[in-house]
């Protein structure tokens, strides 16, 4: 009986404890710029009145009210929204604030501790692991299937257009998200036999994940997890992330096995050489068979996470990117006529020659400017921080740093929604702040795949703008959604009108214009 006394009284001395360092943290943060709250609740009320579907404007909305540095406030939790470019510095740049937030929490039953989600020791190692398997020796041999999926793709469209009589307008996030998906798995994973029917479903999970995410931490219940396992969302997420698992279990499997059976000395000696590759899966694969220095399910975590976030993320930043060319056909032009000047008559880019493609590449970065497929990351501060704003966020804060509206601040880019590749020449970019652009973050927890996406944009551009002319449906602007990625609540819909077919009617018109 006096052990439970004894279990009892510390609990709750555990508890008063935790609440008081909460309102301590509150009274502390109250400084910070806020929409209006309740005294008890904060700004629950807003958070639970908001349909999940507009949380995205509302964060935006809340961005031009307060300013580049706000709080939001429950009775569970205080975020810190942060915009501003010096602040972000502050906490990026260092080696101390690497911790991410418990948002990334939720995603623990599916991606467990892998890259995107660890911290410490176990994400020292799992980095260092796997930055090898983004060597541009290594890149560079996956610019061959960037080619052939691209020519896919571009087989895909024109098999489209055949079914009209004219070309129709198309979905192109699905078409984009089956190729790079398919890329990811051969070049990182070394699967080629992914069929149509597994990628479609895998891409309907991710989805629902999305959507089962953003539900659960609009809920203050649910974010207890033996609440939420009882829920229905919560037997959905199960179901899912078994459906998830069971993709990459296959691939995980099917790949050990031919790796057992090659020469391992062979393997191994390829990591550095030009003439063999050593992906990121197969790394893991020989680490696990030569030292035990992960295992299975450490494997799966992190392939669960770069099938996840290689495919995803690149598709999102390409069906973007071939929008804004569609809706500003003078830099589209532009575009392919350095094409023309750089490959010449070659039917696919060399990987030289995608490095020469210099207005290309400032195309792709203000449309990532725009459009960061990653529009928010979150962490934790690890120890007390004045930020460059003026205030003081104690030890434990929770930190959401919306990348979204730093590159959209009017301070850093005047007319900011104008499309326009030139704010990345170099005259215009050595007076801008270094942490004013973060399309793959920065500082030690940055992008480790972000020349692995920048490659397949430029290679996948290369393949498209060289065959088809596109046109948009007159949509400039995109209601977005909250999700794991940006996402659209409409689709991106895009006309390729192939470019033999646009020189044929050009030449038609002239020759009627000039008989005129």
């Amino acid at each position: 009986m006096t052990l439970l006394v004894l279990v009892a009284v510390a609990g709750f001395l555990y508890l008063l404890n935790q609440i008081l360092r909460y309102y301590k943290t509150s009274r502390i943060l109250s400084k910070v710029p806020s929409p209006p709250g309740h005294w008890l609740i904060g700004n629950m009320d807003i958070i639970l009145k908001i349909n999940p579907d507009d949380f995205f404007d509302l964060l935006r909305d809340f961005s031009k009210k307060y300013g580049s540095i706000y709080r939001l406030s429950t009775p569970y939790i205080t975020t810190i929204n942060i915009s501003d470019p010096g602040d972000l510095e502050m906490i990026l740049s260092q080696p101390k604030h690497m911790s991410k937030s418990k948002v990334y929490g939720f995603l623990q039953n599916w991606l467990g501790e892998g890259l995107l989600t660890s911290s410490g020791l176990k994400w020292q190692k799992r980095r260092k692991i796997l930055t090898r398997a983004f060597h541009f020796n290594i890149l560079r041999q996956f610019l061959d299937v960037f080619n052939d999926e691209t020519d896919k793709l571009t087989q895909q469209i024109r098999d489209m257009n055949n079914e009209n009589t004219v070309p129709a307008y198309i979905d192109v996030v699905p078409l984009i998200s089956h190729m790079t998906l398919k890329a990811m798995g051969e070049t990182s994973m070394g699967m080629k036999n992914i069929t149509d029917t597994e990628v479609v479903l895998y891409r309907q999970s991710i989805h629902k994940m999305g959507k089962l995410l953003l539900e659960r931490i609009g809920s203050p219940l649910t974010r207890l997890s033996f609440i939420y396992r009882l829920t229905r969302n919560g037997r959905e997420e199960n179901r899912t992330i078994h459906q998830l698992h069971q993709f990459t279990d296959t691939i995980i499997k099917q790949r050990e096995k031919q790796i057992l059976n090659l020469d391992r000395l062979e393997l191994a000696s390829s990591l550095y050489s030009e003439r063999k590759l050593m992906r990121m899966l197969d790394l893991l694969l020989l680490a696990k068979i030569d030292d035990n220095s992960i295992d299975y399910e450490g494997i799966r975590e992190e392939v669960d996470t770069f099938m996840f976030e290689g495919h995803d993320t690149t598709a999102v930043a390409l069906s973007f990117l071939l929008h804004s060319l569609a809706s500003h056909v003078h830099i589209q032009d532009e575009v392919r006529r350095e094409l023309r000047e750089v490959l010449g008559d070659k039917p696919h880019p060399t990987y030289a020659d995608l490095h020469r493609l210099e207005y290309t590449e400032r195309v792709i970065k203000e449309s990532l400017r725009l459009y960061p497929s990653v529009p928010f990351i979150s962490r934790i501060a690890s120890e007390d921080i004045l930020t460059s704003t003026g205030y003081f966020l104690p030890k434990g804060t929770v930190l959401h740093m919306h990348i979204f509206d730093l590159h959209r601040s009017s301070e850093i880019y005047p007319d900011p929604l104008k499309f326009d590749p030139d704010r990345f020449l170099l005259d215009n970019c050595s007076q801008r702040h270094p942490f004013a652009y973060l399309p793959f973050s920065a500082g030690p927890r940055n992008c480790i795949g972000q020349k692995f996406a920048l490659l397949e944009l430029k290679s996948c551009l290369c393949g498209v703008l060289r065959k088809y002319r596109l046109e948009h449906d007159g949509k400039n602007e995109f209601r977005f959604a909250a999700d794991l990625v940006l996402r659209t609540k409409d689709a991106i819909k895009i006309k390729f009108l192939p470019l033999s077919k646009v020189k044929l009617e050009r030449t038609v018109q002239n020759e009627n214009l000039i008989a005129t």
